[in-house]
Order: C-alpha cells, then sequence, then structure tokens
C-alpha cells in the first residue's frame, strides 16, 4: 500500500524543547490513525508537519503529488461576514445541496439547530465548530486530519460522526482524548510521548486504544524486567564497591566504571499527575431531591418559539454515593440541570430540596480564570496553605500543586498563561480542596489529554461522595458511573438500565419514525405502511382529531404524574432495602413494571403531540 505522506526523520523544535526527535512514520491510503499523547508532547506540531503547515527542522516529509488534505484545526477559519449557507455548502440553495444523501445527511446531524443563513459570527463556539467540521466533511479529500474532532458534539454526534468515518474511504489522522471514538474508527494508534533524553519521539502500535493499551501495557512489562535486571547488578556493583577501604584500592577501575555506568543509567524523572484524595465531609441520606420540577428558559416576555421547557413536572432524587452520568442532545438542558442541582438556577415551578449535610462543589465548561493576573501559588495558598489527605497526611500548597502536575515555573506561572488543560487542572484542585461530598462535573474530559484522564478516573473510583457527570465523551461516562440518565426532549429526565447504547437506539427510533405532516382539516391522511405496522395509526386530521389528541395529553400528564410518585416511592424502599435480597428483587420487578408502563404512555404522549404541532 503506498504511502500518502512519509516523514524521514524529522526533527522539530520550539525555543530549546524538541517536541519531535528524528521521527520516521508514514500514512497510508486509506489508514485511519489515532495520535494521543499528553498535552504539550508534540501531536499537534505532528499534524501541522503532515499536512504541511509547518517545515521541519531536519529531515524530509514527501507527500504524494497533487494530494488533497482537509484539516479541522481546533481554530476554525470561518469568515466572520458569511453565512452558514456560504461557508458549509458553497451558497447552494436548499433544493441543490438536499438532493445529494451525503449532503443532507452532514446537515441535518451536524447543523441541527442552526439555521443556514444566520451569519457566522452570530455563533457560538461549538456551533462554529460544527460548522468547520461539516465543511471538511463535504470535501472529496484523500486524506483527513483532524485535531480533537469530537469537542462541542454530543453522544449522538460523535456515533454518527464515527460512522460516517468508516464508510469514508480517504486516509484519516486524528488527535482526540475520546477513547471510544479511537476504538470505533482507528486501525493504528501512534502515541507521542519524549523519549530518553527528554525529546519527543512517536511509537506506532496496531489497532485502536483498547489494543493500544495492551500492547502498551506488555511492553512495559517488558521494560520492567529489562529494569528489575539492571537494578540487581546495580547493587551487585554497589555492594563490590562498598567493601572495607583496605581493598578498594586494588580494584580494576573497570569495575569502578561499570557501575557508574549503571548507576547513571537510571531513566530522567518524568512529572506524574497524582489527584489527591483530600478529606470528605460526612453525607447524610438526604442529598438532592429535584420534586415535580418545571424548568423554562427563555424571557417569559416572548413568544413561545423563544422558549424552551427542559424539564416538565420532573421528579429526580440523588442519593447519597450515587454515580450519575446524564446525556441528551446538545439544547437539551444538561448543564441547566445541573446548575438546578448546584442551586445556581431556579426552577420555573417546583422544589428543589437539598440535604443539610451537602458540600457541593461544581466543575463548569468555563475554564477563564477569574484574575489573569494571579499566580498558581499564591492563589492556592490563599484557599488553603495546608490540607489533610483522606489518609491523614498533611500536604502544603508547593507540594498539592505538584501532585496535579504544577512543577518548576509553572508554581508560579499567571492563571491567564496556563493551558486549557493545566487550568482544568487547576479548577480541579480548588474544587477538591474545599471537602465536597457532592460533585457536579460538566465536560470534565474537555482539554484534558488521555493520560490525565486515567488518573481522574482512578481517583473517582475511591471517592465515596455523590457524583453527577455531564459528558460527551462515552468512555469516561461509563468508565466512573453506575447510572445513566437522560434528558429526552420532551421535558422528562428518565434512567436507561441499558446505558449510552439504550439512549443512541431510542434517538435512532425517533429519528426514523416518520414525520406526518398536518395539512388544513378535513383532509384526509393516510398512514404510510410503516405507521400502520407498528400500530400507530392516523385517520382523518381536523377539529375533532384535535381536541381529542388534546384530551390524550391531558389524560396521559395525569397518568404520569402518578407513575412519579410510584417510581419515587419504589427507589426510596429499594434504598431502604439494600440488605434484603427478596425485597429487592420484588420491588425491582415491580419498578420494572412501572418504567414500561411509563415508556409506553411517553410514546403515547408524543404520538398525540404530533397532532398538535
Amino acid at each position: 500500500m503506498p504511502n500518502l505522506v512519509n516523514l524521514e526523520k524529522v526533527s522539530k523544535s520550539y525555543g530549546v524543547r524538541i517536541l519531535l526527535d528524528e521521527v520516521s512514520l508514514g500514512v497510508g491510503e486509506g489508514e485511519r490513525i489515532g495520535v494521543v499523547g499528553r498535552n504539550g508532547d508534540g501531536k499537534t506540531t505532528l499534524l501541522n508537519l503532515l499536512a504541511g503547515r509547518v517545515e521541519p527542522d531536519t529531515g524530509r516529509v514527501s507527500r504524494t503529488r497533487g494530494l488533497h488534505v482537509g484539516y479541522l484545526d481546533q481554530r476554525d477559519l470561518l469568515d466572520d461576514t458569511h453565512t452558514v449557507r456560504e461557508v458549509v455548502l458553497a451558497g447552494k440553495a436548499d433544493h441543490e445541496w438536499a438532493a445529494d444523501a451525503t449532503t443532507r445527511e452532514v446537515v441535518e446531524v451536524l447543523l441541527a439547530g442552526i439555521a443556514l443563513d444566520r451569519v457566522v459570527h452570530t455563533l457560538s463556539g461549538g456551533e462554529r465548530r460544527r460548522c468547520a467540521l461539516a465543511r471538511l466533511l463535504l470535501e472529496p479529500d484523500e486524506l483527513l486530519i483532524l485535531d480533537e474532532p469530537t469537542n462541542h458534539l454530543d453522544v449522538e454526534a460523535v456515533a454518527w460522526l464515527a460512522e460516517h468515518l468508516r464508510r469514508r474511504t480517504s486516509a484519516l489522522v486524528v488527535v482526540t482524548h475520546d477513547r471510544w471514538f479511537l476504538d470505533e474508527v482507528c486501525e493504528r494508534t501512534w502515541e507521542v510521548h519524549p523519549g530518553a533524553n527528554g525529546a519527543g519521539v512517536v511509537d506506532s502500535y496496531d489497532g485502536g486504544y483498547a489494543a493500544f493499551v495492551l500492547a502498551k501495557a506488555e511492553r512495559q512489562r517488558q521494560a520492567a524486567a529489562t529494569e528489575q535486571r539492571r537494578q540487581n547488578l546495580v547493587r551487585k556493583e554497589l555492594a563490590w564497591l562498598r567493601r572495607g577501604a583496605p581493598a578498594r584500592t586494588s580494584k580494576p577501575k573497570f569495575r569502578i566504571d561499570a557501575a557508574n555506568e549503571l548507576i547513571e543509567d537510571e531513566p530522567p524523572p518524568r512529572d506524574r499527575l497524582a489527584l489527591e484524595r483530600f478529606a470528605t465531609q460526612r453525607l447524610g441520606k438526604d442529598v438532592v431531591d429535584l420534586e415535580d420540577v418545571d424548568l423554562v428558559r427563555g424571557d417569559p416576555s416572548a413568544g413561545s418559539g423563544q422558549r424552551r421547557t427542559l424539564l416538565r413536572h420532573a421528579t429526580w432524587r440523588l442519593g447519597p454515593g450515587d454515580r450519575v452520568g446524564v446525556v441528551g442532545v446538545n439544547g437539551a438542558g444538561k448543564t441547566s440541570v445541573l446548575n438546578l442541582v448546584a442551586g445556581t438556577l431556579a426552577p420555573t415551578a417546583g422544589r428543589v430540596k437539598r440535604g443539610r449535610t451537602v458540600a457541593l462543589e461544581h466543575l463548569t465548561q468555563d475554564v477563564t480564570p477569574e484574575d489573569p493576573e494571579a499566580r498558581v501559588l499564591s492563589t492556592i495558598e490563599e484557599v488553603r496553605r495546608v490540607a489533610r489527605t483522606a489518609g491523614g497526611q498533611d500536604l502544603s500548597a508547593t507540594s498539592m500543586l505538584e501532585r496535579f502536575g504544577f512543577t518548576g515555573d509553572r508554581l508560579t506561572a499567571r492563571l491567564g498563561d496556563l493551558s486549557g488543560g493545566e487550568r482544568r487542572r487547576f479548577q480541579l484542585l480548588k474544587i477538591l480542596l474545599a471537602e465536597p461530598n457532592v460533585l457536579l462535573l460538566d465536560e470534565p474530559t474537555n482539554d484534558l489529554d488521555i493520560e490525565t484522564l486515567t488518573v481522574l478516573e482512578d481517583f473517582l473510583d475511591g471517592w465515596p461522595g455523590t457524583l453527577v457527570v455531564v459528558s460527551h465523551d462515552r468512555y469516561f461516562l461509563e468508565r466512573v458511573t453506575d447510572t445513566i440518565w437522560a434528558l429526552l426532549g420532551d421535558g422528562t429526565i428518565g434512567m436507561l438500565p441499558g446505558g449510552v447504547d439504550q439512549y443512541l437506539e431510542m434517538r435512532r427510533t425517533a429519528s426514523s419514525e416518520p414525520t406526518v405532516v398536518v395539512p388544513p382539516p378535513a383532509v384526509e391522511v393516510r398512514a404510510p405502511a410503516s405507521l400502520e405496522t407498528t400500530g400507530v395509526t392516523t385517520a382523518r386530521v381536523g377539529g375533532a382529531d384535535e381536541r381529542a389528541a388534546r384530551k390524550a395529553l391531558a389524560r396521559i400528564d395525569k397518568q404520569l404524574e402518578r407513575i412519579a410518585v410510584q417510581e419515587a416511592a419504589l427507589n426510596g424502599e429499594l434504598a431502604a432495602a439494600a440488605s434484603d435480597y427478596t425485597a429487592l428483587a420484588e420491588l425491582s420487578e415491580q419498578l420494572r413494571l412501572v418504567q414500561a408502563e411509563k415508556e409506553a404512555l411517553e410514546t403515547e404522549w408524543l404520538e398525540a403531540a404530533a397532532i398538535l404541532e
């Protein structure tokens, strides 16, 4: 298989730091390669070399003649004065671009909720990112280079993007911290990391992330065995050199030189991140309860089109030690629900009840420092000069920061000069110093590299409090939470026993159902065969049907309220019967039946609502 791009003994430095040192590798036709490594180790530099955006200091980069390369940068290059239609679809009218199935699919998924005639400068950062990705995917490039493509995508869009890239014939090189995405898409993994001399090297592994982890573990096992043998030799040589003074003068010089070489062969120390488990305040049995809550966002004086109902008569109870993941499409209200739990947002109706022992901390998506001129060490010292870990050890502010990856000159760096990943770690440290027993994490994986994510996951494994996580990173969600709850877009929040897989299946089913277009009154609409076979019927749509639909909605709303009370009571009984396995089995079956009835009613509610749309 011919290579599209070759790097031959390529080196690249910035200042005194050698990011890549004599790297040789290539990208073949149709290859799909994932790039992993710590933030700052040279992943983006490697992508820029492959794309021809930067030139190497030494070595050679060769490309196939006429190669078309598409590059998704972390910063988009969209023209602020143009419309979305102009930057993504080259100004094509709807009937032009909609005739192509691939274009239609990309627009429906990535530009959902974005009007094509909006001007680019009115878009949010996430919307701009999705526009840039959509434009790139519509180009017939032979090599796609993607730098963090899953940022600002929800779980459903990430799954779609993985499937889309698997269907393409173009080669792919992607940098991402989304390990599920790496496993789904990539056939080879490159790890960028410092070598023995501190300069950047690239190791290649067959397979996606899981295969990479297994292969790396095997390499480390072999390296550990080699290191153990070397340590044994060191001990022998040192023991020989330390024998009595009279014999030392007669020791052969070559033995002394051999011992010195063994000692000097120690690998350089590598900064390691260790999230310390600081003392956690005691948490009682009452944590946070959302009781019959309505949550409406938007200006109350605006029309209904300007307002969104995120929750309607929702009841949700968080207990001690619960580990909950929250999913939903962008705009479903995940961040708003976290703010509701945190107390920074009041419900439109209903109430949010918090236990008296709750010490809650909220990691938001905003990493902007309050004072960019403040210094790292002095800011932490203002919070706490000495902290006690869960193991009873006292740590100074400097020691705490070093364990969170802030060493050397980073201890006194300005907060405004920190990278996104460093700001995220700094936020985590400040939050943990408050000794919370309830943690709310809103997209915690943003700006963190995979190594830091694994450390964070290890920390959360032993954290004893209540945890609520909103994340598009499916691997992280499934790794640190026990249950998945979904905002279903109809004002409800429900638990999904099947996890993220069940959520994606529900979304696929919803998107595949035919849309019933309501004609003027008294016009008969026949149901498509697909609807008839599923038991969904539409007969005459007119005033009578609309009245019937409204009555059905009112009836279903009352039934759902009754079921919500039953569900809450059963959940309470389950918690109380934690040690009675017979009772647990009976209660679990009752809860399953109640949830099945609820699901059927929700389906009936959606069918009735479709008539009134």
